[in-house]
């Protein structure tokens, strides 16, 4: 399972991409504006720390904006995804990024049809919005594995790229679901190496071998 992480701190990034463990970045406006930089810009940067996948949000709502503004998007960087939202322009967009060669992330998955619809496009990856559907009194995790089972029913190359994560139970229930990523955010990312167990089994182990008085080195 890939593990991404859903931030355009570029501090934050270098600091966690160090632990070897990210596989890709995903962006949205929303993390663009409250960078405060231009997008472009915070785009190449990531691009610059992260060799996997980059999702870059176009924001254009029509047909003609989003091949226009995911075109430009894709030479940033050869690992630049172009991501849009799931309409009727948006997979029309994703369907002629498929035919150029442009990899793409359907993004506001909130149905397992409009999730094979976004196959049928040919999306690079689908993202569903897990705590979106909590948050409406739905079991948001439902959606990862009805997504799953059809995808292997047709043998789909989309990847399910679960979002919209909130807590570390959703990461192991996504990945448990058949999830082929996970785009999380940091404090989430430093949650999943946290267990009070294993503190306290290190504490214990560290003050016994201090009794010992020897040294590794």
């Amino acid at each position: 399972m890939h593990l991404f992480l859903d931030t355009t701190d570029t501090a934050v990034l270098k600091d966690l991409a160090a632990t070897g463990l990210v596989d890709g970045v995903t962006t949205n406006p929303t993390l663009i504006a409250k960078s405060g930089r231009p997008m472009l810009e915070v785009i190449a940067e990531i691009c610059g720390i992260i060799d996997g996948p980059v999702s870059a949000e176009v924001a254009a709502t029509d047909v003609a904006g989003m091949l226009a503004e995911g075109r430009k998007l894709a030479t940033v960087a050869t690992n630049v995804v172009v991501k849009v939202p799931l309409t009727r322009e948006g997979l029309t967009a994703t369907a002629e990024f498929t035919a150029e060669g442009i990899q793409t992330n359907v993004t506001l998955c909130f149905s397992a049809v409009q999730a094979l619809l976004a196959a049928k496009a040919g999306a690079t990856y689908i993202s569903p919005f897990i705590g979106r559907l909590d948050d409406h009194g739905a079991e948001g995790m439902d959606l990862i594995s009805e997504i799953r089972a059809i995808y292997d029913n047709y043998g789909f190359d989309t990847e399910i790229l679960a979002a919209s994560i909130r807590t570390p139970a959703h990461v192991k229930e996504a990945a448990l679901a058949g999830a082929d990523c996970a785009t999380i955010p940091p404090d989430v990312f430093l949650g999943l190496f946290k267990h009070p167990l294993t503190e306290r089994g290190l504490q214990q182990f560290l003050a016994d071998w201090a009794k010992t008085g020897q040294s590794i080195l």
